[in-house]
């Protein structure tokens, strides 16, 4: 499938993992700036293509696709010829570290960020049981590998590096070598840097434009 791909993003969101794994994929896309607000992503437009009203989202070959870990999973399949698709001995880690993170690592990571702390007597209810056990199981698979796969870069990377990456600039998740050295190896990727750069850019811009600044 040649189309291009319509990016639905805000610089100051999760649509940097989207432009990550865009990079990534090589794939051709044309990037769609949205603001928060009835405006931009709760404007009638936009809710036609994710009625949850939020970014990132993509739209190819005219299907949508939404949720960071499952554009990163589409993404590797529509562009092949990145090798971001596991290979058959990496499905099982891929399948199982993409859910993970987008499961429970993102629950377990935002509670503790928004200050919630599930009650003891009801962690069987939440998917994560506890922050302290979904992190230190994310360090073990983490240590002694290059990638959450393996030896070998996938779109997995993308999301599961994304999330140890924020967790590890905002404080959420602890300083564990596992997290540091995975991260390390990261945001040296050229596709990371340059996703990073146009965001970068791109947030500039909308603060100096801002009638605060």
């Amino acid at each position: 499938m040649s189309a291009r791909v319509q990016f639905y993003t805000n610089p100051m969101s999760r649509g940097q993992i989207a432009r990550w794994a865009l990079e990534e994929a090589g794939a051709p896309y044309d990037t769609h700036i949205l603001a928060y607000g009835e405006e931009g992503m709760k404007s009638p437009a936009y809710l036609a293509i994710n009625p949850m009203g939020k970014v990132p989202a993509i739209v190819h070959g005219g299907k949508v696709v939404t949720e960071c870990a499952a554009i990163c999973a589409y993404l590797a399949e529509a562009f092949p010829a990145a090798g971001l698709a596991p290979l058959p001995e990496e499905r099982a880690d891929y399948y199982r570290w993409l859910f993970f993170a987008a499961g429970p690592l993102e629950a377990a990571t935002t509670n503790r960020a928004g200050g919630f702390t599930p009650p003891a007597e009801r962690e069987r209810m939440f998917g994560y049981g506890t922050f302290e056990q979904t992190v230190a199981v994310l360090a073990q698979a983490l240590t002694g590998r290059s990638f959450i796969c393996g030896e070998r870069f996938t779109a997995a990377d993308v999301y599961v590096g994304s999330q140890v990456m924020w967790g590890r600039q905002f404080g959420w998740l602890p300083d564990d070598p596992a997290f540091a050295t995975y991260a390390a190896r990261l945001v040296d990727r050229a596709a990371h840097q340059h996703a990073k750069d146009i965001d970068g850019k791109l947030i500039a811009q909308m603060q100096a434009e801002s009638p605060a600044s």
